[in-house]
């Protein structure tokens, strides 16, 4: 059992209330983030996935509170009362079904972004296979010229 001394009920409630604002403020970045991929927004997706660095630095913050607690949860979670237990146990429910959608989330961007990646590696590809084609086809066609006049003289 941890001795609830090492680290505040208190802040130990805070830093998790705080997570949970935190994973929500992520979610809605997540899905503007989703919106501006969709919708090939490059600017605005940059803009967003600044926010959520900003958003996860502040979590990592809130972790290092968090930590201590977290080594042996249970343990500390045994040595709470009934009612800081419950909320702490639901806080960390919250924090954990935030991160799976906002994990979702970001698997489903990546697939679009894979997908436009590969379609554009395709195009890129046609078009140089078209510009071989036509080199090949002018050459066929008209030969190669000499020039009307000599420059190296």
């Amino acid at each position: 059992m941890i001795a609830s001394s090492a680290i505040s009920i208190e802040a130990v409630l805070s830093a998790l209330e705080e997570q949970v604002v935190c994973y929500k403020r992520l979610a809605k970045l997540a899905e503007q983030q989703h919106q501006f991929v969709q919708q090939g927004q490059t600017e605005a997706l940059l803009e967003v996935l600044a926010r959520r660095q900003e958003v996860l630095d502040q979590v990592a913050r809130l972790e290092g509170t968090l930590s201590p607690a977290k080594k042996n949860w249970s343990g500390y979670l045994e040595s709470l009362g009934g009612e800081s237990r419950s909320k702490a146990e639901g806080l960390l429910a919250q924090t954990r079904q935030l991160l799976e959608q906002i994990t979702a989330a970001d698997r489903n961007d990546t697939l679009v972004l894979q997908q436009r990646k590969q379609s554009l590696g395709q195009k890129i590809n046609q078009a140089q296979t078209a510009k071989s084609i036509n080199r090949t086809y002018a050459a066929a066609a008209y030969g190669t010229r000499k020039p009307a006049m000599d420059f190296k003289s």
